[in-house]
């Protein structure tokens, strides 16, 4: 009826093309205590981050949301790495990925953040 008119329907316009409601989390790298002789770290300029998409089911929702949270590791020699977990969305993880310059070799606190809710160094036997 409306093309008879001669008028268009409008689709609706999203912001944010979702394929499925996922849960998506950041997991950004900072050094908060640094023991390096000038007190300062050389990758503190750049972001350092990971984007996980944790599913759909309702498992990876609640385990998402346990995730979420901030999580201190220690090495022993005056350095600290903190690791800030965040839920984004689908547009501020392309956003992330696009300017994260990696995670500079520890990825194993990521995935030590998801299988144990902690940091913590496995050791392989």
């Amino acid at each position: 009826m409306l093309r008879e008119q001669g008028i268009r329907p409008r689709l609706a316009v999203c912001k944010e093309r979702v394929m499925s409601k996922s849960s998506m989390l950041s997991f950004t790298l900072t050094m908060p205590n640094v023991g390096s002789w000038n007190g300062k770290w050389s990758g503190e300029k750049y972001l350092y981050a990971i984007v996980k998409n944790m599913g759909t089911s309702k498992k990876a929702e609640e385990l998402t949301k346990d995730l979420v949270g901030g999580y201190y590791y220690s090495f022993g020699d005056g350095w600290c790495a903190r690791v800030s977990v965040e839920k984004i969305t689908p547009s501020e993880a392309r956003v992330i990925r696009r300017k994260s310059s990696g995670f500079c070799g520890y990825e194993w606190m990521v995935k030590s953040i998801i299988r144990n809710k902690k940091i913590i160094v496995e050791i392989r036997k």
